[in-house]
């Protein structure tokens, strides 16, 4: 795999197979690394079980990159029954003939890291300041993550080796323009989103609710723009997920959008803190000393970032044959 120097440096943490617009998202990252705009360093999983882990390696080695390291998540939260889990539909999938509709490439998930060790491992062997964590999903990982102490992968601690590697994290977390919108990302996990928030020793730029919501991936572009692929296991979860047809909101994508593109698609707010309330809302307090900011979009923005996204994800793949 021919990565440009440029490149962004980003690892992927999701809770692939509740929502699809993870799905959606994990399929623009191909799309960056096939550009030469991004090296996809790992892909952290915080939602449990064997079918996260095995859409993903369907998805890696399906786009052409079965090497990229996945870590798994033991003792996450509990949202297995919170969405059809179209990760698991796409894994059980079969063809006429029986045998399965798509092939990966681990040979036997049980030996796949954990998460938090798989940061460690990955960070230790970057430079410095030149790592971008994409965070789409619940804060666990990233918790634990901070609360490492030092291994053979490097004698910092988690906390220490982030400062030192990390150049930013983005997330797809929290609500600012309601105050009694309690964000899924942030429910799920609020002991470890108050860590992360509170703690995170590199600057965070959060992609909220109410940006996500204001562009819908269109139904009409997974039914007309994939028929260069019969089979393809990110419009098939799609069809998973929901009765077709409908628009879903890309929440995941635009956190995407942002780490790799930059802030040309969005509004920023000024720079303050994020606090998380023991309930689980998101509270911004501008402050020119603080390091964590929010995106926004006005109605415009939105349009061109749908277009954008719809151009990007149906692009065939460098290595599709």
């Amino acid at each position: 795999m021919k990565i440009a120097s440029d490149a962004q440096k980003i690892i992927f943490e999701t809770d692939i197979g509740n929502d699809v617009d993870d799905a959606l998202a994990l399929d623009m990252l191909y799309k960056y690394i096939d550009a030469g705009k991004m090296d996809l360093l790992g892909i952290m999983i915080n939602k449990e079980g064997i079918y996260p882990p095995k859409y993903i390696d369907i998805m890696n080695t399906w786009h052409g990159y079965p090497e990229i390291p996945i870590g798994i998540i033991h003792d996450g939260a509990d949202c297995e029954n919170d969405a059809t889990n179209y990760a698991k539909c796409v894994s059980l999938m079969k063809k006429e003939n029986g045998d399965p509709m798509f092939q990966g490439s681990v040979e036997d998930f049980s030996k796949l890291p954990e998460a938090h060790a798989l940061y460690r491992k990955i960070l230790a062997q970057q430079p410095d300041n030149s790592v971008t964590i994409v965070s789409v999903g619940f804060s666990t990982n990233l918790a634990r993550l901070l609360e490492t102490p030092g291994d053979d992968f490097s004698p910092l601690t988690g906390k220490e080796l982030v400062a030192k590697k990390v150049k930013l994290l983005c997330t797809m977390a929290g609500c600012f323009n309601n105050p009694d919108l309690y964000e899924y990302n942030i429910m799920k996990d609020i002991p470890a989103a108050k860590k992360v928030f509170a703690e995170w020793p590199t600057p965070l730029v959060t992609s909220p609710f109410e940006v996500g919501i204001a562009i819908n991936y269109p139904a009409t572009s997974i039914e007309n723009d994939f028929a260069w692929a019969p089979e393809h296991p990110m419009v098939e979860a799609y069809k998973c997920y929901m009765k077709m047809p409908y628009d879903r909101p890309t929440w995941d994508l635009t956190s995407v959008l942002y780490s790799v593109e930059g802030s040309s698609y969005f509004n920023i707010s000024p720079a303050g803190k994020i606090s998380v309330t023991d309930k689980g809302a998101t509270i911004f307090t501008a402050d020119k000393s603080g390091n964590r900011h929010y995106l926004m979009v006005d109605s415009v923005q939105a349009e061109n970032i749908k277009q954008h996204f719809i151009q990007l994800i149906s692009r065939q793949p460098a290595t599709f044959k």
